[in-house]
């Protein structure tokens, strides 16, 4: 597997990726990350260049340093020759499998391949399905460098009622890793410590003037984390959210995208009525641990 550094190639593999979405969706938000400022400190490999088959971003090497923090060490794939994942996944210079990890997709395809090798790895394999959302209409976004996303002026027409939007930092973190369902430990709130530092983090406050409803992005463009406090549900704040983040992101051109549980029926709903689409490759996770950590 070749890394992939230069500048122009990165830019010809996005625009690449770009016809291949949903199912690229993964690596095409975190390649858009890597070419701007590449916060994450996160690296793009390819089978073959310029006739790529398979794509793996994760991590570099100096990141990965928690062989137990499988929130850091991740990895997001996209192939278009399964047949050829299964021997790639296999090479320890491609998957630090002697880690626990974790490995996202939008291909069900790829599920077969993980299993084989992470059973002659002795790991073991948990795995997750959920229903992958993304804006009806593409979006062409950005190439260029910018400097971290500026916050925006929340006018009287941005309001409802004594509710106001406002942009996360890292103070949040706490608050969003103990209501996070893959979080509530140490790890997850030192990631989400990072992720409010380098990305986007949008949220609803109360009449209170306390955070009642939130979402954070993640190093693949991701929209996650979502949250609204028990007392203030069914009142419209998410919805609320979920208009300025696409108007906002929108704007700023930046890729952008949900998974929800099929049985989260509310948020299923919220997202149809945004104009959301659900795309039938579905969103996949495989965390891997080996057996010494189990």
């Amino acid at each position: 597997m070749l890394v992939l550094h230069d500048t122009q190639k990165l830019q010809i593999l996005y625009k690449s990726l770009e016809k291949s979405i949903p199912e690229s969706i993964k690596a095409y938000g975190t390649i858009f990350n890597i070419k701007n400022k590449n916060l994450f400190k996160m690296e793009v490999m390819v089978d073959a260049w310029t006739d790529y088959q398979i794509i793996i971003t994760r991590p570099e090497n100096q990141e990965m340093k928690d062989d137990q923090d499988h929130y850091t060490n991740t990895y997001h794939i996209f192939t278009k020759a399964l047949d050829k994942l299964e021997e790639v996944l296999s090479y320890s210079n491609v998957i630090s499998w002697e880690q626990t990890l974790q490995i996202q997709g939008c291909q069900e395809g790829l599920d077969e391949a993980i299993r084989k090798v992470a059973t002659s790895k002795s790991v073991q394999v948990d795995y997750m399905k959920t229903i992958l959302f993304i804006p009806e209409l593409p979006k062409k976004h950005k190439t260029s460098s910018n400097d971290k996303m500026e916050l925006f002026e929340v006018d009287d027409d941005n309001k409802e009622g004594n509710f106001s939007n406002m942009f996360l930092d890292a103070s949040h973190a706490g608050l969003v890793n103990e209501h996070w369902a893959f979080g509530k430990n140490e790890r997850s709130l030192k990631y989400i410590e990072r992720c409010l530092q380098d990305f986007l983090g949008f949220g609803v406050l109360g009449p209170e003037g306390q955070l009642v409803s939130w979402i954070v992005m993640e190093q693949s463009c991701e929209l996650r984390m979502g949250y609204t406090v028990p007392k203030y549900r069914h009142q419209g704040n998410m919805l609320q959210i979920g208009y300025h983040l696409e108007k906002y992101l929108s704007q700023k051109e930046i890729p952008f995208y949900f998974h929800v549980a099929d049985n989260n029926e509310k948020s299923l709903q919220a997202l149809n009525n945004l104009g959301f689409k659900i795309c039938p490759c579905g969103w996949h996770q495989w965390k891997c641990t080996p057996k010494k950590y189990c």
